[in-house]
């Protein structure tokens, strides 16, 4: 009988406080408490149950559902954050236990995190973020693909580690980086390099012409909003830049140049004017 496992045991006897499951001819056998034994249930019957220790470190069956079972990636809610480590929901009445060195980055109550089961010293299932080595590379995507992944790992030098479809090694590296990210964060990408071992590089942005265009549609619709006129130019800061329009200086001029192109602004040093035929037509 394995822990952290589903397994069909039979029904060997029974006891006012439930049944005890286990495989036909064994003496002892495993509690299932009265209130997950299905009705009709009787000697002899099987079981389809999951084990693991309850609060008082004895083995016991479960006709409940976990979140997680020994061999995949989940992730899963974090309950509790103790000096030792963190307790997580894992849809079973005990928290699953995420010790301390077993932990990535500053996890904090409520923060979603990926983790796989391991069985520890005193045998007793435990969650562990280190699943990396778990991680396959992805050999049906191609480049430009959109892929959903979970954060797992955080390295200023290198980048951020996500498991994309919490199955395949992913990675968006550090030029890519151009936001905040937390440990358990979904994200939503772009493949950018599909590497020989089948690792991915990913990216946030859109491929470049189709990122100038959503660049320039932003710009466009914060003229309006200034009403044709912003009271920066080409020459702002990128600081001023970034808190205004949520760009970098490089893709604002991209945008900039975008518009200009196509009739739609003057732009200007300290200055960029919207074409009042080209506001009159979007309106």
């Amino acid at each position: 009988m394995k822990i952290g496992e589903y397994q069909d045991l039979t029904v060997l006897y029974e006891k006012d406080f439930g049944v005890f499951v286990g495989h036909p001819g064994e003496a002892k056998g495993i509690l299932l408490p009265k209130k997950q034994v299905p009705p009709d249930v009787t000697v002899g019957s099987v079981l389809r149950v999951f084990l693991y220790k309850d609060s008082e470190d004895r083995l016991i069956a479960t006709t409940k559902k976990p979140l997680i079972t020994m061999g995949e990636l989940v992730p899963l809610r974090v309950t509790q954050k103790t000096s030792i480590g963190a307790f997580l929901d894992w849809g079973l009445d005990k928290d699953l236990f995420l010790p301390f060195r077993q932990t990535k980055g500053n996890i904090q109550c409520d923060d979603v995190v990926l983790v796989k089961l391991y069985v520890d010293k005193s045998e007793r299932l435990c969650a562990t973020m280190n699943i990396s080595s778990d991680l396959k590379p992805a050999t049906s995507y191609q480049e430009n693909d959109t892929v959903t992944g979970t954060v797992y790992g955080i390295n200023p030098d290198i980048g951020v580690f996500v498991a994309v479809e919490n199955h395949f090694y992913g990675l968006i590296p550090k030029q890519n980086v151009h936001k905040k990210y937390r440990m358990g964060e979904v994200v939503t990408a772009r493949v950018v390099r599909v590497r020989p071992d089948g690792k991915l590089d990913l990216g946030t942005k859109l491929p470049a012409y189709l990122q100038m265009e959503e660049d320039a549609q932003k710009v466009y619709q914060a003229l309006l909003q200034f009403d044709g006129e912003l009271p920066f130019g080409e020459k702002a800061s990128a600081e001023i830049i970034e808190r205004e329009l949520g760009l970098s200086k490089a893709a604002f001029k991209r945008a900039i140049s975008c518009l200009f192109k196509k009739g739609m602004v003057l732009p200007g040093d300290d200055r960029i004017r919207l074409v009042p035929s080209s506001k009159e037509k979007r309106e």
